[in-house]
Parts: structure tokens; sequence; C-alpha cells
């Protein structure tokens, strides 16, 4: 099925932050897998840790009403802070976007997104259906001038702070300008996120040598490093460089991407899993983990993944932001404070005036025979 945006797409601003004072986000209340309950009670939660910012929720009304007379129970909220729109229906995490793009316009997830588009919310939050969420926010909202795909970001834990990677699933190929334009958005994005001033950039390969990986690879690299001399760019970087915090920014197609996050996330419950059993084991154990208590304690939560949850959708005309779908009220809330953080710092006309510098630069090295095949190759 070909995806076209909406006609009033392309000539949306890119941002509308600051346009009308407190900040607005659009919630999708009903995706994710504990059901409302869990996001109304993250809204509350990141209310209630200094989110400033007035909140619209899509959904059942009746339901969302129920969940926020139970959040809001000694929470010392201002109810008047979070607004409920009724929704008759929901998207589900088996639906084919296809579907929800003929006929999910009552959903709430379609009318959280056209709450961006019409300049009702800054940002939109939702746990539910990557698929269809990625297909309605392109459909409603458009690109960002010069993006050919939008792409999605993780936050890496390191010891030098979160890394950005990205795509972490919304292509499963990508050719080299798109690896290009990838690093355009998140050196944008950790510069706004991470408040990194020049973020050091990488693309993520089977080894560091120049001369390793693939033709498209190699390509995107010889663009990044003669047609975009501003940025910070450090070169190929391995799978294990990631968690080393070697760059701020690891650029890979979504397939890749994907099953190094995914790998990631399951060494990590298998290591927490291994360290339970063995502070647990004997009597012994058991005493040294009571006086470990507080270690134990930070060492847990710089492990939840609660603590970074929120994909950002970059590229697409407008703040998305994609929570776990089985997230927490916990996660919700820091999905939610990455939402209102962007959408603070609107970066989306920067990634398209350094798009436009690059493909400028990149062409007239190709017509001035000033690089090689690779890079011609790469210039638009």
């Amino acid at each position: 099925m070909q995806l076209t945006p909406s006609p009033d797409a392309a000539s949306r601003p890119a941002s509308r932050s600051g346009t009308s004072g407190a900040l607005t986000l659009a919630v999708d209340a009903m995706g994710g897998d504990s059901g409302p309950q869990a996001v109304v009670d993250g809204v509350v939660q990141a209310l209630r840790a200094g989110v400033r910012a007035r909140f619209k929720l899509f959904g059942d009304e009746a339901a969302l009403t129920a969940a926020l007379t139970a959040a809001l129970a000694e929470s010392g909220v201002d109810a008047s802070a979070i607004d409920v729109s009724h929704t008759r229906d929901t998207v589900s995490m088996t639906d084919k976007p296809s579907q929800i793009l003929r006929r999910g316009r009552d959903t709430s997830m379609w009318r959280a997104i056209d709450a961006v588009r019409d300049g009702a919310a800054d940002a939109v939050v939702s746990c539910g259906n990557t698929g269809a969420l990625m297909a309605v926010a392109y459909k409603q909202l458009g690109v960002i001038p010069g993006v050919d795909r939008p792409a999605i970001t993780a936050l890496w834990p390191s010891p030098t702070g979160p890394v950005v990677v990205l795509d972490v699933g919304a292509n499963v190929e990508a050719d080299a300008d798109q690896l290009v334009q990838f690093a355009i958005m998140g050196e944008a994005f950790a510069r706004a996120v991470n408040g990194k001033e020049k973020p050091v950039v990488g693309l993520l390969n089977v080894g560091a040598e120049e001369l390793k990986g693939h033709g498209l690879i190699r390509t995107a690299a010889k663009t990044l490093r003669e047609a975009d001399p501003d940025m910070a760019f450090h070169g190929f970087v391995e799978g294990d460089d990631i968690s080393q915090g070697v760059v701020d920014v690891v650029v890979t197609d979504g397939f890749s991407g994907n099953i190094a996050l995914k790998s990631a996330e399951g060494a990590a419950r298998l290591v927490g899993a291994w360290l339970k059993e063995s502070l647990t084991a004997t009597w012994l154990s058991k005493l040294g983990a009571l006086l470990m208590m507080g270690e134990l304690r930070k060492l847990r939560n710089r492990m939840d993944p609660s603590s970074v949850n929120g994909g950002v959708f970059l590229g697409v005309n407008g703040v998305v932001v994609k929570s776990h779908g089985g997230a927490d009220a916990k996660g919700v809330a820091s999905a939610v404070a990455m939402a209102a953080s962007l959408a603070e710092h609107p970066i989306a006309d920067e990634i398209s005036r350094t798009l436009a510098r690059v493909a400028g630069r990149a062409g007239v090295l190709a017509k001035n025979g000033a690089a090689d095949p690779a890079l011609k190759a790469a210039a638009p």
C-alpha cells in the first residue's frame, strides 16, 4: 500500500512549541499492554515529577475517568491539567497499519496525532502498535523537508551518558543517503536531549577500519566526512563500542539496530537474573545482599529500561514518542518527559537546514570531480 502524507501535512509548521505558552501533550491513553490505568498513572507521575504541561488524553471516556479518579486520589496533582477526549475505537497490537489507515480515524491513536497536526498539542505519546503509529504519523504529519524516511531512536546507557542509537526498527533497509539523514537527525536529537553541543557520530559496522563493511555504509561515511565537515564524525564503530560510549550517536539501519537493541535487553535481563540468583543462593549471600542494599538499588535503577523509555520518531514533522507497549507508570512518565523536552527544543528546522547544506555540498563535490565514485553515487 502506497503511503502518502495528507495534503496539508507538508504545509504545517515544523514546530508550534511556545506559540501559546505552556506545552500541551496529546496521549494515546488506550495503547499498551497494561491498559489505560498505567498510562494515566504515568501522566500523573510526570506531573508530580515537575513536567510543566497540560495533557489531552484520548480514549474511552468512562475507562479514562475511572483511571483518573484512582490516579488523582491523594496525588496532589491539579485535575484541571488533564482533559479527556472520547474515542470509539482503539488500535490493537495485532492491527496492520494498512487496516488503521483505512478505518482508524476515530481511534485514540489517530485522534492524538491529529491534535499535533491541528496545533492543539505540541507532542504525542503512545504505548501502542509501533507500525500503526508510524504509518498514521507519516500520513497525518508528513516528514521534515529533505527526509526520505523517519527513523526510531533509542537511548542506550553507557559510562559517559545515554547514547542515541537509530534506526532501531522503522526501516529494515537503508541506503547511503538515508544513513546520512539518520546521522544528521541523530546529531540534532543528541544536541537537544542530551545537551551535547557537538555530539560525536559513528556508523555501526563490522569493524572500525575504513575498508570494512559493505559499499553503502562506506559511501555514507565518505559523504559525512567530505560533505558535512561541521559534524564531529568519528567513523565506524563496532557493536561493543555502543555500551562503552565511544560516540554520542550510533547510526545504522533498522534491521541491525533492532537486533542490537533486543540482544542488549536480553543480555541485561540475563545478568539481572543471574545476579538475583547468586544473591539469594545461601544465607551468607543474602546477608551480603542486605548489607549492599543501597548499592544494589542504585544498580537496579540504572538497569531499569523504564528510566530511559521512549523511542522518538525522528523525521516526521512533529514530536512523536513511542513508549514501550509493556511500560508501567514509571516508563510512561519517562516517555512523557522525553516528549516535553523535545517540544521545548524543536529540532525540525535544524535538521532541514543541515540536510539541504550537506546535499548541496555533496552535489558540488560530485560535479567538480572532487569526490571519488562512491561519493558521486551518494550525491543527489
